[in-house]
């Protein structure tokens, strides 16, 4: 059954393709500049993205054009939506948000653009919560109101091996504090008001994923929630967060885990280990 509101994110919700193509999901990618190579985030893999890391090849990131928006919308409206909601990484950390705002201002069905004020599967959640109040048949403001207070809810949380890719990306934000003791500590970091802020500094790899586990044990608590489970080139390290994550909190409903992609996977670097706990929606 279709929806007369379309729900529209980009790639760095890094919803699994069957997952957004159930909820009538769109993805826009972002795209990425390697060495000078210009291309969408999904036509370019995540090894591929790892290895040029791990190499310190010159790796950046680029918002979608207002014009891909505008494709989109357009082909929304001719497959027969009334509106769209198209919810978005934080703007704090992206121009996405503004080059959809851009695209919406001639766009031949009113669009509702949703700054999530969050990343990866934070932003995925916020998404199909939209997508689900939408194939309800609400009216777009309260898709817009689900993803909004599920993006609130949800409580991102991640470790990196080293903060020089948050540096080099300019996405450190005020973790920028870590930098001087960045080779005696393992940051563990959180996304607030938009931004990564630093949660705590631990001496070691193996205290810093059991302190990962322990405080998103701590933010389940007994409330029914969804994970997202991801990670850069560190599969192992997130199949074992899982299957911990499940054994200790209570009322887990879903778990997805899944490797970032290359448009974060440019800014944490390899290694890195995140966990999105979010409370559904009642």
């Amino acid at each position: 059954m279709g929806s007369a509101v379309a729900v529209v994110t980009d790639s760095t919700s890094y919803l699994p393709r069957d997952l957004a193509d159930r909820h009538g999901i769109t993805v826009v990618p972002l795209q990425l500049i390697v060495g000078g190579d210009v291309r969408d985030e999904d036509a370019i893999t995540t090894a591929e993205t790892a290895r040029a890391l791990r190499e310190w090849h010159p790796v950046t990131t680029s918002r979608p054009s207002p014009e891909r928006f505008s494709a989109v919308y357009a082909s929304a409206a001719e497959s027969g939506a009334s509106a769209v909601v198209s919810v978005h990484l934080s703007g704090s950390m992206s121009g996405t948000v503004e080059a959809a705002r851009f695209a919406a201002e001639d766009s031949p069905v009113p669009v509702h653009v949703v700054d999530s004020g969050t990343i990866g599967m934070g932003l995925g959640f916020a998404a199909l919560s939209a997508a689900a109040a939408a194939l309800q048949g609400t009216a777009p403001a309260e898709a817009v109101a689900a993803a909004e207070r599920r993006a609130e809810l949800s409580r991102s949380l991640f470790y990196v091996d080293n903060l020089e890719h948050l540096r080099r990306g300019g996405r450190i934000g005020a973790a920028a504090n870590l930098l001087g003791t960045a080779l005696m500590v393992k940051p563990l970091l959180g996304i607030s008001s938009g931004r990564v802020k630093p949660l705590e500094k631990v001496r070691t790899t193996s205290r810093a994923l059991a302190r990962l586990a322990d405080l998103a044990v701590a933010e389940a608590a007994d409330r029914p929630v969804d994970l997202g489970i991801q990670h850069l080139a560190a599969s192992s390290r997130a199949e074992a967060l899982a299957a911990e994550l499940r054994a200790r909190i209570p009322n887990v409903v879903d778990v997805y885990i899944g490797e970032v992609g290359p448009v974060i996977g440019a800014h944490v670097g390899p290694g890195m280990l995140g966990v999105v706990v979010a409370p559904q929606l009642s």
